[in-house]
């Protein structure tokens, strides 16, 4: 069982956090016909094999890209073959078309109500979730809504898109060039992103290390505003070394925090977000009852 840290369970107690939910999260979910999100390597190697005529002798080239993990090269190509409304097809056709059911856990982080939660996940799991738990009362903005920032000092819950959604293709961020596209076109969002992460306590959730905004955004923190708190990154026993974990800290001011994965599923995972959620419940009582808020 994971020992959560006191300061992790105070920061989300105040909703003084930030919920980052990556694609692990998503692929809990399933239809009525029991399917599964795709993962994104699994999403872009159906494409290539899809669209092979388009993709011709370029395949191998992005079959060994996709195999080293770096994804945003390998769909950069594939986009630039196939096109970009044929790729938004692709993603709609896996992302929203299979009519996902959110599962247990995406309930159980809605219960610990954090007043923001992040994702760069495009699918509209979580968004459907926070709807229906909340009677329609949470409010889902994307990086490039010009009026997100007012909701940041409401009393609204907020859920943000932080790649965009399968509703609006043409907005997605998959690619080097959408990522440098997104940074000069929508300045005010990643000025958002340095504001918040500087003022709560960032807890990463089904995610990889590498997406470049987030990257970027804790290293420059870490380094411009040194002996501030650390954010938390959970994942599975094993899927990070030591040495890796010490860079994190080091370089990121991410403090990981390890679950075991016995079943090879990841469903601990659930159990410890439950058992976080009864930890979060108590320090607000805690705090009601003292007047410490």
């Amino acid at each position: 069982m994971i020992d959560w840290p006191d300061k992790l369970i105070d920061s989300i107690a105040r909703r003084r956090s930030v919920l980052f939910l990556g694609a692990g999260i998503s692929a809990n979910a399933q239809n009525r016909y029991g399917k599964h999100p795709a993962t994104w390597e699994a999403f872009l190697k159906r494409i290539v094999n899809n669209k092979s005529e388009k993709i011709g002798i370029h395949k191998k080239e992005i079959i060994d890209l996709l195999e080293n993990k770096k994804y945003l090269m390998a769909c950069e190509l594939i986009v630039d073959l196939i096109g970009q409304n044929e790729f938004g097809e692709e993603a709609a056709e896996e992302f929203r078309r299979p009519g996902y059911l959110p599962a247990e856990i995406h309930k159980t982080i809605y219960g610990l109500d954090s007043k923001i939660v992040i994702t760069p996940n495009v699918d509209k799991i979580y968004d459907e979730c926070a709807l229906t738990e909340s009677h329609s009362s949470v409010v889902v903005k994307k990086y490039y809504d010009v009026d997100l920032a007012k909701y940041l000092r409401s009393n609204d819950y907020l859920v943000i898109k932080a790649h965009g959604t399968v509703d609006e293709t043409s907005k997605m961020i998959f690619t080097h060039k959408q990522y440098s596209f997104a940074r000069y076109n929508n300045a005010s969002f990643y000025k958002l992103l340095d504001a918040l992460i500087l003022t709560h306590t960032f807890i990463f959730l089904g995610c990889g290390i590498n997406d470049p905004d987030i990257e970027l955004t804790l290293e420059n923190a870490n380094f411009l505003y040194e002996g501030c708190l650390p954010h938390y990154f959970v994942t599975a026993n094993g899927s990070i070394s030591g040495n890796m974990q010490k860079v994190l800290l080091a370089n990121r001011n991410i403090e990981v925090i390890s679950y075991d994965n016995v079943s090879g599923n990841h469903s601990e995972l659930l159990e410890e977000l439950q058992e976080l959620s009864q930890k979060v419940d108590s320090k607000r009582i805690e705090l009601a009852e003292t007047s410490t808020w």
